[in-house]
């Protein structure tokens, strides 16, 4: 009888062990499912003024790792708004003041199927005619430019982000003066730089609420 009954307390505590660890498993895998998609800030700093943004992990998990790896390894400084064209968008982060390409990292795959929308204030990743050519440069939505968006058929331009802080620099960038160089148009006579792309470290309970697409 007694073997018995420490047999079933023995069970019955095992069986009761599984399901705390359980618990706490599903706990610690909540936690860190919540915490990945929490939005990353980043400052632009740049010759004009700087520009707050906020990073969309939730829904553009690829374009966001990618644009960060660039960010964290420095890639963004001093390179130019390369392309500036009011009423439309200004671009930069591939170009230096001499209108050389940096080299880059492999490019990613199109995320513009992710429901966010070309709005004005929002970023998204400039590319070729190939919807999975993106590598580092981006541009900044001056208006709604919703014949950017993904359609039936016709992949988009993946918006991963929106200017929280600063729009006004945004303006300020728009209203320079361009001319050509070289091949190319509307770009800058005098030089917008990108001074750095840096990480903004903010506590979740006092984050700006981002504008809604």
């Amino acid at each position: 009888m007694f073997k018995t009954i420490k047999t079933v307390l023995t069970v019955s505590f095992l069986l009761f062990a599984s399901q705390v660890m359980a618990e706490q498993k599903a706990a610690v895998q909540t936690k860190l499912a919540s915490e990945s998609v929490l939005p990353v800030d980043v400052v632009m700093k740049t010759s004009k003024g700087d520009m707050t943004i906020r990073l969309n992990s939730e829904k553009a998990p690829v374009t966001v790792k990618n644009f960060l790896s660039y960010v964290d390894k420095g890639f963004y400084k001093d390179v130019v708004f390369h392309r500036v064209m009011p009423g439309f968008m200004i671009q930069g982060g591939g170009m230096t003041a001499d209108m050389s390409e940096k080299p880059t990292s492999n490019p990613i795959k199109n995320e513009s199927a992710n429901g966010v929308r070309n709005r004005r204030g929002t970023i998204a990743m400039a590319r070729t005619p190939d919807p999975d050519s993106a590598t580092a440069q981006f541009f900044i939505n001056l208006v709604n430019n919703e014949f950017l968006n993904n359609r039936p058929g016709r992949p988009g331009y993946a918006v991963f982000g929106e200017v929280i802080k600063g729009e006004e620099v945004m303006d300020e960038i728009a209203s320079v003066k361009t001319g050509r160089r070289g091949p190319h148009a509307n770009v800058p006579i005098k030089s917008v730089t990108i001074l750095a792309v840096e990480r903004v470290t903010t506590a979740p309970n006092k984050e700006k609420k981002a504008k809604q697409p």
